[in-house]
């Protein structure tokens, strides 16, 4: 879907209509409509969009992996999780924002942490099941240590269930270069955060907008509208401000930890 919107984004730089894009592609336009829609198109086809559209040869190697990632099943997929959703939008994504307001998040959750998560879901589930989804949050954790960039802003009515061995996970976690972790004090007062968690994607490819994540109880919602996605930065950079600084944030947890 990404590279189809990413070809899309081209199509209308170059000012064609799908209609004029599909005629001198040799296209059926219903064809090029499924592209732009998700569909993977061939190799060959690609590359001949990206002539069409204007696109250099030195400028075609960021469209070209993304035709290989859609090409290949994600890592997930021997685990059986149900919605690739949001694992294949962090799989893309070179940062991730993250606020939230009830759970530590799940990057920097410890493996006791998350199965006490799936137990206490209401939908009883297998003992097999909570442990693919532990393993695929384990390895999702993976991207922390090759660069992703990553900050997190975590209400403190999320505090209250971590352990001491998660507490100090946390700040583990927080030493790195490439994470920042805040804590949202209740002294801040009534908030924006209050309207419930979220999280900001952004990508290297070129062209490509920045996805809003939100769950619900339903399942989740990924927004690309940019207003919307505006809004929530901006609301996003409000609770970093509100938010202890990261070394203030670290001492707050490390206390707690201590009378853990």
């Amino acid at each position: 879907m990404r590279l189809g919107e990413a070809l899309k984004r081209l199509r209308e730089r170059a000012g064609l209509s799908q209609r004029e894009a599909a005629y001198r592609l040799r296209y059926n336009y219903q064809k090029l409509s499924r592209i732009e829609n998700g569909q993977l198109p061939e190799y060959h086809g690609m590359r001949a969009m990206l002539d069409l559209y204007g696109v250099l040869v030195s400028e075609e190697a960021p469209y070209i992996e993304m035709w290989e990632r859609a090409s290949e099943k994600g890592w997930w997929h021997p685990y059986g999780i149900e919605n690739h959703g949001y694992i294949s939008l962090e799989h893309d994504a070179v940062r991730v924002s993250a606020f939230s307001l009830g759970y530590i998040p799940g990057l920097l959750q410890t493996e006791s942490y998350m199965r006490a998560v799936f137990q206490g879901w209401q939908v009883q589930r297998s003992r097999k099941w909570i442990e693919n989804q532990v393993a695929v949050r384990v390895r999702r954790q993976e991207r922390l240590a090759s660069g992703l960039q990553y900050h997190a802003i975590i209400a403190e009515a999320a505090f209250p269930q971590a352990d001491r061995e998660q507490l100090l996970h946390i700040n583990d976690a927080g030493q790195r270069a490439n994470v920042s972790v805040q804590v949202l004090p209740n002294a801040a007062g009534l908030n924006d955060g209050f309207n419930g968690s979220f999280l900001l994607l952004d990508f290297a490819y070129p062209g490509d907008m920045t996805v809003l994540y939100v769950e619900h109880p339903a399942g989740a919602a990924h927004v690309e509208d940019v207003e919307q996605v505006k809004a929530s930065r901006l609301v996003f950079k409000h609770l970093s401000k509100l938010a202890l600084a990261p070394d203030e944030s670290a001492e707050w947890i490390g206390r707690l930890a201590a009378e853990r």
